[in-house]
């Protein structure tokens, strides 16, 4: 059985930091991409970060980083320098290659999302 469980949301102050955990499990981890997403009420799901198989990134926030640490099945996003315009739910998701792509239709697994919220 294939999960990928976030964890780590919750309610900061805008400034402030937070890391994102995705434990995966149910299938190869290191030989697959890892992506974030996130998704703001009203608004369509949008790209965050991506890491591929040997942790090569890619990130169109620069305060976000993405890693993974393969021995434990786990994909991490750091965020820093927070501002409410970052408040959503963040999602995790497995690529269906070992590639980074931004296009959420090429990630064919997806947790159930975890809630930030930055507070003004």
């Amino acid at each position: 059985q294939v999960q990928l469980v976030e964890s780590g949301g919750g309610l900061v102050q805008a400034g402030g930091s937070l890391r994102l955990s995705c434990a995966a499990s149910g299938f190869t981890f290191s030989r697959y991409a890892m992506g974030w997403f996130r998704q703001a009420p009203g608004k369509e799901r949008e790209f965050v970060a991506g890491i591929n198989w040997s942790g090569g990134a890619d990130s169109v926030k620069g305060r976000f980083t993405i890693s993974r640490d393969n021995a434990k099945n786990t994909v991490y996003l750091q965020m820093n320098s927070l501002n409410p315009e970052d408040t959503a739910v963040y999602y995790c998701a497995t690529n269906e290659g070992p590639w980074i792509s931004r296009n959420e239709y090429d990630y064919k697994y997806w947790g159930q999302g975890t809630q930030v919220t930055v507070s003004p």
